[in-house]
């Protein structure tokens, strides 16, 4: 036994103490134990590519009223990763695991005219307009109801929410620390990890928000709230009870569900749900009754089929969703219309 080595702070390098918050964790062997078919953060329709690709293959994006270059992938995972290896300096930090989606074809000027069949692969151009990578951390980890979780940090770029038909004004882009379940890949990700709307002009200002994010995280505060989900189940009739209400919830009139709490999973997302506690070989639960650690990881891996743009948004709602659920059981009011 061992207690959980955690991350360093930014200018000491002093290590955190769990005393207030995490148990004593585990040792566990440090090769992997998840199966080879789930090897994703994230599903959905995306596709890996590496860290050269986007740099050498792949064309910059501009400001079209100023011809300004926006910060490109490769430049925004290249900065996470300087600053994550800064900051955690001593501790194993590895390479990005990069997925893509949604592909901007075109074309040199001088193959413009030229017909699609007879254009060869130096006449083509591409990008992509939405990026997700994680970066883990596998020496900072805890176990939690006897799975392994390594810190991970993950980044999303998506251009189609910027107009890039304007002038150069400050981009978008979504930030997150938390940890990464290693059975299954799914993120686990908590309000102070999480930057929804981080907006800079340049990369030094990306690579000190990414600082900063990483010194505010409280790792032993989100484990802690993890680790107390073990302690709380619920029975199949009020796993189905709350399954109906979220499938409920899509078709509420907008009044009524603005006074509830948010619920961003689709209904195809439920379903998910749904089968994954008939049949999931870690988190299944069916004539059984289903602990909130389980309840929680359904709802996390289900946020594996969501698009990029919206995966960092349903991670940190499945956290709401699970804490306040859990809440509700023990007597709470606001969630308690979902298991009613």
């Amino acid at each position: 036994m061992r207690n959980l080595i955690i991350m360093p702070q930014a200018q000491n390098r002093v290590r955190m103490s769990l005393n207030d918050y995490a148990e004593e964790a585990t040792v566990v062997n440090e090769q992997s134990v998840r199966p080879a078919n789930a090897n994703r953060f994230i599903e959905a329709n995306t596709q890996e590519v590496t860290l050269y690709h986007l740099s050498h293959d792949c064309i910059t994006p501009v400001f079209s009223k100023d011809n300004e270059l926006t910060i490109n992938h490769a430049s925004f995972i290249e900065t996470i990763q300087d600053a994550a290896a800064s900051f955690f300096n001593g501790e194993r930090v590895e390479q990005a695991d990069i997925r893509v989606s949604h592909v901007i074809k075109g074309r040199i000027p001088e193959a413009v005219h030229k017909p699609a069949n007879q254009l060869l692969e130096s006449d083509k151009t591409i990008y992509y307009e939405r990026c997700a990578f994680s970066i883990d951390v596998p020496s900072i980890y805890e176990t939690v109801g006897g799975n392994k979780l390594n810190l991970s940090i993950v980044g999303v770029r998506a251009y189609n929410q910027m107009n890039l038909y304007s002038k150069k004004v400050p981009e978008l882009f979504r930030l997150a620390i938390g940890f990464k379940n290693q059975v299954c890949c799914n993120m686990c990700i908590f309000t102070d990890g999480y930057k929804d709307d981080l907006r800079v002009s340049n990369t030094a200002e990306l690579y000190r928000s990414a600082l900063e994010l990483f010194n505010g995280y409280n790792p032993a505060k989100h484990l802690h709230l993890m680790q107390q989900l073990e302690n709380t189940s619920m029975s199949e009739h009020q796993f189905c009870q709350i399954i109906g209400r979220m499938r409920l919830y899509q078709c509420l009139p907008t009044g009524y569900q603005k006074a509830l709490p948010r619920m961003l999973l689709t209904d195809t997302q439920i379903n998910s749900v749904a089968k994954a506690y008939v049949s999931d070989d870690n988190f299944g639960s069916l004539g059984n009754e289903l602990d909130m650690w389980k309840f929680y990881n359904l709802l996390t891996g289900a946020n594996k089929s969501s698009y990029i743009d919206s995966f960092l948004d349903r991670s940190l709602n499945a956290t709401e969703l699970a804490t306040g659920i859990t809440s509700a059981l023990h007597g709470d009011e606001r969630y308690k219309w979902f298991i009613d």
